[in-house]
């Protein structure tokens, strides 16, 4: 039943005969008044009668039923008078600062990420200071240890990791949280935390590269003359496990330091630092990048060795050399963030890349040289026949006729003399031929000496000859020099 309704149905009084406030209501409340409910009588005119309407109002709960809701402290918070302090001040608040120690137990390294410039450590984090609020009688001197529920109720500093990009504190099975006080009001408070901070590294010389890498602890709230934030006991304050390993990095120190940060807006604030040197096991690299870079580089040489006329040998030889070498120069990239600066494994990858792209080079040149020695040599096959099919009253070939445009080395002359022994057999024939080749060097050097800029022949097995012993040369000093500057 509405509100409205429960009015309308209500029995009409008199104006001349209000209600008393005993009478009894005509129809019963809807729901069961409790005690805790008052009544507001009132009246209204609906009609031209009166009624009597009822209103509901609320109170308080009673001080009787507050004290059944309310939370009971536990014996030892009782024991340690929570309620009896305010804890969201620091202990000796208005007074000197308040040391606080820390010690720290590295648990794990997790991992190292070059791409993110990141490092995931798993740590026991614990602060030790004293607040006399929390001293208590004990008999026996002894400690009470408790979990992270009564840390909620008491004072604890605000540490948080400067430059930190994920922080979680461990909760399998509860939360790993313990905190020990002693009966002189002395305070132990640990937690285990896995942290990822940044790391700024330096590529330069990767993957011959150190990296030294700190996670920074500090107060959030209270600078300097609040809280002294110091490590407990030194160098030794540092603690960490013997089996830690990486399998890219082996651990060479882990040191700590001290030092004041500033902020224009809020002042100086303590800051400790977990200092910690990382330095990059080589021996992947070497299977993974270097030797491939290596083997394709001498496998490029093998072009060397064909024959300067297999073109289908070497083309496809130097063409595989250099598409390996640039999936090798992208895989390495791909796994690496994109800095400005040029790596050590770059140096060497792109130098390697250079050799075997050389190596097309060059059998390119060595194919361009024999295509214009062959042409050459046919020309001079048909002038020689024609030299020879023409009849010669005197016995000697005539100067004009027989004058060539280029020289000729003394390997082409030799291929020249046995082109004209196998073709023409006649005692006569050899002596013009040699005759031809004395008078065609001879006009050669004349012209020379008239107009320098003529055409100079170059033995195309020379430079293969020479690439053999170049190549490889150049590219072990070019290794001697790498090693010894980046090693």
């Amino acid at each position: 039943m509405s509100l409205a309704d429960w009015v309308a149905s209500a029995v009409p009084w008199s104006p001349a005969d209000p209600p008393s406030s005993g009478t009894r209501l005509p129809r019963p409340l809807p729901h069961r008044i409790d005690s805790f409910l008052t009544f507001i009588r009132c009246y209204i005119k609906f009609k031209n009668d009166y009624y009597y309407l009822v209103f509901l109002s609320v109170n308080s709960i009673s001080k009787r039923s507050l004290d059944r809701t309310k939370s009971r402290l536990t014996k030892s918070e009782q024991l340690l008078k929570v309620e009896d302090h305010d804890f969201t001040m620091r202990p000796g608040f208005g007074g000197p600062s308040i040391p606080v120690g820390v010690d720290v137990q590295v648990e794990s390294l997790d991992s190292i990420s070059e791409v993110d410039m990141d490092y995931t450590i798993t740590l026991y984090l614990r602060h030790y200071w004293k607040d006399e609020r929390l001293a208590f009688p004990s008999s026996n001197n002894l400690s009470m240890t408790f979990d992270g529920r009564l840390v909620k109720k008491i004072w604890v500093p605000d540490m948080f990791f400067v430059h930190s990009k994920r922080s979680f504190i461990h909760d399998t099975t509860t939360d790993n949280i313990m905190l020990r006080v002693y009966p002189d009001g002395n305070v132990l408070y640990s937690l285990r935390i896995t942290v990822t901070s940044m790391c700024n590294m330096d590529f330069s010389r990767y993957p011959l590269d150190t990296q030294s890498c700190s996670l920074e602890i500090e107060s959030y709230a209270y600078t300097d003359d609040d809280l002294m934030l110091y490590w407990k006991n030194g160098n030794e304050s540092l603690k960490t496990d013997e089996k830690i390993s990486l399998s890219q990095f082996l651990i060479q120190e882990f040191h700590t330091t001290t030092k004041l940060a500033f902020y224009s807006s809020t002042g100086w604030y303590n800051r400790l630092y977990i200092n910690f040197t990382l330095h990059r096991h080589v021996f992947f690299f070497l299977l993974q990048t270097y030797f491939p870079a290596t083997l394709m580089v001498m496998l490029s040489w093998v072009s060397f060795w064909i024959d300067r006329r297999a073109v289908p040998a070497r083309v496809p030889l130097g063409i595989t050399t250099v598409l390996t070498m640039s999936t090798i120069i992208t895989g390495v990239n791909a796994s690496m963030p994109r800095v400005s600066y040029i790596k050590a494994v770059d140096i060497y990858l792109w130098v390697s890349f250079v050799f075997v792209f050389l190596s097309v080079l060059e059998y390119a040149a060595v194919n361009y040289l024999t295509t214009v020695q062959e042409r050459k040599m046919r020309k001079l096959r048909e002038r020689v026949r024609i030299l020879y099919s023409l009849p010669c009253t005197c016995g000697e070939p005539q100067p004009g006729p027989v004058m060539l445009e280029s020289t000729f080395s003394d390997g082409e002359v030799s291929n020249l003399a046995e082109f004209v022994r196998t073709g023409y057999v006649a005692e006569n024939v050899e002596k013009q031929e040699r005759r031809l080749v004395q008078l065609s060097i001879a006009n050669d050097a004349n012209q020379n000496k008239k107009n320098v800029s003529g055409y100079i022949w170059i033995d195309t097995h020379a430079i293969d000859k020479y690439s053999r012993l170049s190549f490889p040369g150049a590219y072990i000093l070019f290794n001697i020099i790498y090693w010894s500057i980046y090693t």
